[in-house]
């Protein structure tokens, strides 16, 4: 058995397994922050799913500390019964139940918050939430100080009236009380600032204040030992502070880095595609050789020999698997099956398009967010299906139908992948730097996904040129993708091949939003049409993906889910 499926404890509290889903804001929360069926049935899945300890989004201990709108919220005794319900719902499930107490600092607006923004200083601080503004916070008093530290054991206490099992501290990432210890942020001549020792007083204040709060129950400190930018906080200091809020009364640390004011952006919080496998590990080991409290590592661990070696070497006590539970919320019983998950691309589509107001979608899972419109999926049944292209929306269809159906999968080419297997040569997936292993990965998987569950390949067929291949189908699912007009295929495919996408001068070219969005939509038109000739009376013919409408990824793999789960 995997050394991830054993129990471990925090506190006085037993989690099931060592797989723990860190805060992240979805926008299910209704427009004052109440938890909503959405909001629940999301968290559910991954309950569902195996984890075990899911960590609710952030929600700030007061109200100038929203920092997003639809934010859930815990800074006031009316927010009690929505989150008493969803705590229930948890443990229901069997999981543990956590909440992360975070609060923006300089890092909201008054649109937002309703409120005067506070941080440690009055500096600028670029705010993005749908729109990029620059604000100027109110720096904080001695006595603002002191309310806010009593918010945080308020919003403690409620987390604990809640029926929460443990509450987590968000001092990570640029926020409130990221702030206070970051140098370039904290410029203070009281005992706030300064020192290291002062620049993490306030932090360490909300960390006892809230112990006080909750009693017995555990309290996680998550912080970021390194923000990646001058005058930002180095990993020796960052370090320092996790011993002090061990000493203080942690019962965990929860080790990510990165800041908003990261270099060579802020994505370093969540590393995307480019950046190395297990990324803030390392960090994490160091923390666990100074401290006797478990240590929860974080940041690139879905790959399942990433996340048993962070655990089995002891370099952390559990993981941290954000976007890769958004990607599959099925992760931890797939790893108990030996079967493989879907793979998250890291292409941050779940973050950058929550930032710019949507919620939480995912490129590669077309639920994620819109858990309760699945809830009665009528997948098909005792059926013969044939699906026409090997591509990521032709796979994520095969994959969720072939329970229970006779699946057989015709690719032309000699290899799964479609347009995937350039995606990676180009300069950007979606906002980020594209990386060619992250979907090769992802095809790799899902492949050995359908494999698994008995879908048929037949690599190297063209059906049509051979369409008495489909005879014996009762539904025949197009998903052959889209084709570049003017005869422009082989040539962007051929300049893909041969890396010319990534010289300097054309990659600039190519990163432009105008020419991106022209080669993803006009330059292409769906091939759906001409297959659907080939089908003969009484077969039931389903055209999804670019097959249907040239586009991104993400709408083409949520029309593969639409197509499989809701027919």
């Amino acid at each position: 058995m995997s050394i991830l499926l054993t129990p471990a404890r925090i506190g006085g509290v037993e989690i099931k397994n060592r797989i723990i889903m860190p805060p992240m804001t979805t926008r299910l929360s209704d427009d004052e922050g109440h938890a909503t069926d959405d909001t629940i049935a999301y968290y559910m899945a991954r309950v569902r799913g195996g984890v075990g300890m899911i960590t609710v989004e952030m929600a700030s201990p007061e109200r100038a500390g929203r920092h997003r709108r639809r934010e859930l919220g815990i800074y006031d005794d009316r927010f009690l019964p929505g989150l008493t319900r969803l705590v229930e719902a948890i443990h229901g499930g069997g999981a543990k139940a956590s909440i992360q107490l975070g609060h923006g600092g300089g890092h909201t607006r008054r649109d937002i918050c309703g409120e005067t923004p506070v941080a440690p200083s009055a500096i600028p601080h670029p705010v993005y939430e749908v729109t990029n503004e620059t604000i100027v916070p109110e720096a904080m008093t001695r006595e603002r100080i002191a309310e806010t530290v009593a918010a945080f054991a308020r919003a403690g206490a409620r987390a604990k009236a809640a029926g929460f099992d443990c509450v987590e501290i968000h001092a990570a990432h640029g926020y409130l009380i990221s702030q206070f210890v970051t140098p370039f942020e904290n410029r203070r001549t009281d005992e706030y600032g300064g020192s290291l020792e002062n620049r993490a007083r306030f932090g360490l204040a909300v960390l006892r204040a809230v112990k006080a709060a909750v009693g017995t129950m555990p309290v996680i400190y998550r912080l970021s030992v390194d923000d990646y930018f001058p005058e930002g906080l180095v990993p020796e200091e960052g370090m320092q502070i996790a011993s002090w809020a061990a000493q203080a009364g942690a019962d965990a640390l929860h080790i990510a880095a990165g800041h908003y004011r990261s270099l060579p952006s802020g994505e370093r919080m969540i590393p995307p595609m480019a950046y190395p496998d297990a990324t803030f590990l390392d960090y994490a080991a160091a923390v666990k050789k100074r401290v006797g409290v478990p240590v929860i590592a974080v940041g690139r661990l879905g790959e399942p020999k990433y996340a048993e070696e962070a655990v089995g070497s002891g370099k952390a006590d559990f993981v941290a698997l954000g976007r890769t539970l958004i990607a599959d919320p099925d992760w931890v019983v797939k790893l108990a099956r030996g079967e493989p998950a879907r793979r998250c691309l890291a292409c941050n589509t779940c973050v950058n398009e929550m930032r710019g107001g949507a919620q939480l979608r995912c490129v590669v899972n077309g639920a994620a967010g819109r858990e309760r419109s699945f809830e009665s999926a009528r997948p098909p049944a005792n059926e013969r299906i044939a699906v026409i292209g090997a591509g990521p929306a032709g796979l994520t269809y095969a994959s969720l139908v072939a329970p229970g159906n006779s699946v057989t999968v015709f690719e032309r080419a000699e290899r799964p992948g479609g347009s995937f297997r350039y995606a990676g040569k180009a300069p950007l997936f979606q906002d980020v730097v594209a990386n060619q292993e992250s979907f090769d990965r992802y095809v790799r998987n899902l492949e050995a996904a359908c494999a698994g569950k008995g879908v048929v390949f037949r690599y190297g067929v063209d059906v049509a040129r051979s369409p008495e291949l489909l005879e014996p189908f009762g539904r025949i699912v197009i998903a052959t993708g889209a084709a570049y007009r003017f005869g422009l295929g082989p040539v962007a495919t051929a300049l893909l091949d041969r890396g010319v996408a990534r010289w300097p001068l054309i990659r600039q070219i190519l990163s432009m939003p105008s020419l991106r969005d022209w080669f993803y939509h006009r330059a292409r038109s769906p091939t759906g049409a001409g297959f659907q000739g080939l089908a003969r009376p009484g077969q039931q013919v389903v055209v999804i993906g670019d097959a249907l409408a040239a586009g991104k990824s993400r709408p083409a793999i949520a029309s593969a889910f639409e197509a499989a789960l809701r027919s």
